[in-house]
C-alpha cells in the first residue's frame, strides 16, 4: 500500500533516546490524548482489559486507569526506556502493567481486549493492513478501538524546505487517511469513522523545531532516509528555506491529526490475509455431528 517503510530498529533507538526529554515537548500529543480520551464515552459498558499501545511515558495509561480503575490497563510500547518513564504516572492505588511490545504483535490472545486505545503512535506502522489485522484479532466482539495518527500534511514546511536542498528523505512520510480507512475495513474492523485536523504550530526558529522533534524521539526512520551525516551546505539551504516561510515574526509547522474508531469484529467474520480471507470463532460455536469414518 505505501510506497515507503520505516526501520523498526531505528523508530525504538529514537524512542528510547528520548525518553528522558519527551515530557519537555509533547504539548500536541497531551491536546490529542485529551480529545481522546473525551471520545471514550462511545464505550458505554464497563471493560474489563485495555490496551494503551504505544503508550510512551505512560500519560494516556494512567488517564486511562483514572477512567477504568477496575480494568486491567496495559501499556504497550516498542520502547524499554519509555516504559521505564511510564512507572512515574502508575500509581500502587491506580498501577497499570507496562509491556515492551510491537503493535504488529500484541502480547495478548485473541478477542481478549475491550478498548484499544492509541495515541499517536499508529504512524510509525506503515503496513496498515498488518496493524487493523492485529487490532482485529485482539479485540472482542464490539470492543472499541480508538486511535489518532498523523497524517501526510505533517511536517510539510520542512519536508518543502528539505526538497529545496536535495531530494533526500529527510522526513517522515504518513498514511492518507483514505488508506487508513480501507484499510480498516479490509480487516473486518465495524463501522469505521475517521477525521482530519489540521494543528499550526509556531517556533522562533527552525532549529528550534528540530530540536523538538529529536526530543520527541520523532526523528527520521524511514529505512530510504540518507545514512551518515547531512552536508553543512544541504543544512544550510534547508535552514534558508524554511525562513522564507516566516510569518508574523515566526515559523509555522503543519501536524495533521487523523482521529478514527471502529469496533471489533464479531466472531467468524472474515478478514483479509494475503491473497486470500480468514476467519475465526469459539470452538463452543461449532455446531454439527462427528461421525467415524471406517477404514
Amino acid at each position: 500500500m505505501s510506497d515507503f517503510h520505516f526501520d523498526r530498529r531505528q523508530v525504538r533507538r529514537n524512542f528510547g533516546r528520548a525518553a528522558g526529554t519527551y515530557e519537555k515537548h509533547d504539548a500536541l500529543q497531551r491536546e490529542v490524548q485529551s480529545t481522546l480520551v473525551e471520545r471514550l464515552e462511545l464505550y458505554e459498558q464497563v471493560p474489563e482489559v485495555v490496551l494503551d499501545v504505544g503508550a510512551g511515558t505512560g500519560r494516556g495509561s494512567a488517564a486511562l486507569k483514572k477512567r477504568y480503575p477496575k480494568a486491567q490497563v496495559i501499556a504497550v510500547d516498542l520502547a524499554l526506556p519509555m516504559l521505564k518513564q511510564a512507572k512515574q504516572h502508575a500509581s500502587w492505588l491506580k498501577p497499570f502493567g507496562r509491556v515492551v511490545a510491537d503493535a504488529y504483535a500484541l502480547p495478548v490472545p485473541d478477542r481478549s481486549v475491550d478498548v484499544l486505545f492509541s495515541n499517536l503512535c499508529f504512524q510509525w506502522c506503515e503496513d496498515v493492513s498488518r496493524l487493523f489485522a492485529e487490532c482485529a484479532r485482539v479485540l472482542k466482539p464490539g470492543g472499541l478501538l480508538l486511535f489518532s495518527t498523523f497524517g501526510p500534511d505533517t511536517l510539510k514546511e520542512l519536508r518543502a524546505a528539505w526538497a529545496e536542498a536535495d531530494q533526500q528523505a529527510h522526513v517522515a512520510r504518513f498514511l492518507d487517511m483514505h488508506d487508513v480507512g480501507d484499510a480498516m475495513l479490509a480487516q473486518g474492523l465495524k463501522d469505521p469513522v475517521l477525521f482530519a485536523e489540521r494543528y499550526t504550530l509556531t517556533y522562533p526558529t527552525p532549529r528550534a523545531l528540530l530540536d523538538e522533534l529529536k526530543g520527541l524521539g520523532a526523528n527520521n526512520a524511514d529505512a530510504g532516509r540518507p545514512r551518515g551525516l547531512t552536508g553543512k551546505t544541504h543544512y544550510r539551504r534547508m535552514l534558508d528555506a524554511y525562513e522564507a516561510m516566516r510569518s508574523d515574526g515566526v515559523i509555522p509547522s503543519t501536524w495533521e491529526v487523523v482521529t478514527g474508531h471502529a469496533w471489533g469484529p464479531p466472531a467468524g467474520q472474515s478478514r483479509r490475509e494475503g491473497a486470500g480471507e480468514i476467519a475465526s470463532f469459539p470452538i463452543e460455536n461449532l455446531r454439527g455431528s462427528r461421525r467415524k469414518t471406517p477404514f
